[in-house]
């Protein structure tokens, strides 16, 4: 009887990790496909740079350098949600694949204990 309580513990925490790592997963793709990040305006960056010039006594720097700045960072944090995104994914892919063969193993270790009480 014990026996039998540890296999359906096992095999249904191992199927809620299984599962888990396939929502988590699916939510990472969802992120790199689609990332999610703040971008602040133009003009917020340009007023930003502008006091900060401002602060440390610095040249001004002209506007195509500022676009060209802006448009850097821009790239910069979609390459970081996106690398970040592939991150997840693979952690998530762990939870999927780790613990699906033991689910699997208990699971027919359960199968087997029916058909021999049958």
């Amino acid at each position: 009887m014990v026996k039998q309580v540890y296999h359906y513990a096992v095999a249904f925490i191992t199927l809620i990790m299984v599962i888990s790592g396939g929502v988590f997963a699916f939510m990472s793709m969802a992120d790199y496909v689609s990332p999610n990040i703040y971008i602040e305006t133009f003009e917020d960056y340009k007023s930003m740079r502008e006091h900060k010039n401002e602060t440390e006594h610095e040249a001004s720097i002209s506007e195509n350098d500022l676009i060209a700045q802006y448009d850097a960072m821009l790239k910069q944090q979609l390459e970081y949600r996106k690398q970040s995104a592939l991150n997840g994914l693979i952690k998530s892919l762990g939870w999927i694949f780790i613990p699906l063969p033991i689910f699997v193993f208990f699971q027919r270790k359960i199968n087997r204990e029916k058909n021999i009480t049958k």
